[in-house]
């Protein structure tokens, strides 16, 4: 009896761990497969550069509008419930988007937002209910599947699209299979979980309340945001400069997703090396460095292999001050309740500040018709960054 017992609790723990890798396939796939066709939906809709910059910033936008909301919903229905309709969301935003015309394109890319916004914010919540001593071995797992399929989407949207035939259409409605499979699997751990609830009310709204009034909580939100600033402008833009530079559009596609690659073992490592140290500030620093190289790279080179080089840094330090960014909503936080405030927090203010990236740089490239005050704005965040990060890896938690 006690070993069916085990086996069934083990079935369960791998399920449920399949269950947050499902999720973590689909927070990125469906913005970053954009980027590489960003310059083909622009053509064939007549858009302009800023508001196709708006593919990306929606989104965002849906990311800091919802995050505040998303830790009492999931109280009151409770996290897997909230994580399903957010899967559901996110296949029907991937679908409608999908149709050639712009007020569906801009409809259905922010409830691709909203679907995303939802598992975002409950993730990290959940990884610290689950999994209390195994916070960062969690986050790094989940944080490398999402670079693997956002590295994917990136690399494979201008084949799709191009050599297979598919249209940026179907190349975009792609990415709607690993939302599909991950809703089975939360049908499956929503009927396992149906009478649990994680959070008292009055606690939850008291946590979101305090959580406010944090000086390292809006550190760890000013460093969320600046970095996904970095990121969610890269994605957008990196393969309308390198294809600037000289670089087919394929191939800057492929660059962007080979820049994505190249990230992973920072993605994997980064939370577990900041586990082990108590204060993460080198972490803070070494990714600083990185970040201002590559963007110096490419303002001052337009060489292959200043291109290769720079893409390669760029890579490193996005996917390590990510996952650091994530880390951190587990690591200053003492419990679930604090978790999920925390990030709904942090998501909130740091994607809002994250979608006036592409806007704002597309603005700045259609005022200037060149590159480099863009990525000499770039540079200066990346110092930002590093500002607000060695704040935020102080060894302390929230609202101690």
């Amino acid at each position: 009896m006690e070993r069916t017992q085990e086996k069934t609790q083990k079935i369960q723990q791998i399920i449920l761990v399949a269950g947050i890798i499902f999720v973590a396939f689909n927070l990125r796939p469906a913005i970053t497969s954009v980027g590489p066709l960003i310059t083909t939906i622009r053509d064939d809709l007549g858009m302009s550069n800023w508001s196709a910059g708006l593919l990306t910033s929606l989104p965002l936008v849906a990311f800091a509008i919802m995050s505040p909301l998303i830790p009492r919903l999931a109280n009151r229905f409770s996290n897997e419930r909230i994580m399903l309709a957010g899967l559901v969301l996110l296949l029907l935003g991937i679908s409608v988007r999908s149709v050639s015309v712009i007020f569906l394109l801009f409809f259905g890319t922010l409830l691709v937002g909203v679907g995303i916004a939802v598992c975002n914010v409950l993730l990290p919540s959940v990884i610290k209910e689950k999994f209390p001593l195994k916070v960062a071995l969690m986050t790094s797992i989940y944080s490398t599947a999402m670079g693997v399929f956002a590295a994917a989407a990136s690399g494979l949207s201008i084949p799709l699209a191009i050599n297979i035939g598919l249209g940026w259409q179907w190349a975009l409605v792609v990415w709607g299979i690993p939302a599909l499979l991950g809703i089975f699997l939360w049908i499956y751990l929503n009927k396992r979980n149906k009478s649990t609830q994680s959070m008292d009310v009055a606690f939850v709204t008291g946590e979101n309340n305090a959580i406010w009034r944090s000086s390292l909580a809006w550190q760890v939100a000013a460093f969320m945001g600046l970095q996904s600033f970095l990121f969610y402008v890269t994605i957008s833009w990196l393969p309308e400069i390198l294809h600037q530079y000289g670089l087919s559009m394929s191939a800057a596609g492929w660059m962007l997703s080979i820049m994505q690659l190249v990230g992973l073992p920072a993605s994997f490592l980064v939370p577990v090396i900041a586990g082990k140290l108590k204060s993460q500030r080198p972490i803070v620093i070494v990714n600083g460095i990185l970040s201002i190289t590559g963007y110096t790279g490419l303002l001052m080179g337009e060489s292959y292999l200043v291109m290769i080089i720079s893409t390669v840094l760029i890579g490193f330090t996005l996917s390590g001050t990510f996952a650091l960014a994530l880390a951190f909503l587990g690591m200053r936080a003492k419990n679930a309740k604090q978790a999920a405030a925390l990030s709904g927090m942090a998501q909130c203010l740091g994607y809002l500040l994250a979608a006036l990236g592409p806007l704002l740089i597309g603005l700045l490239y259609d005022l200037t018709h060149s590159w480099n005050i863009p990525l000499m704005f770039l540079i200066g965040v990346s110092l930002c960054v590093v500002l607000f990060g060695m704040g935020a890896g102080r060894n302390k938690f929230v609202l101690e």
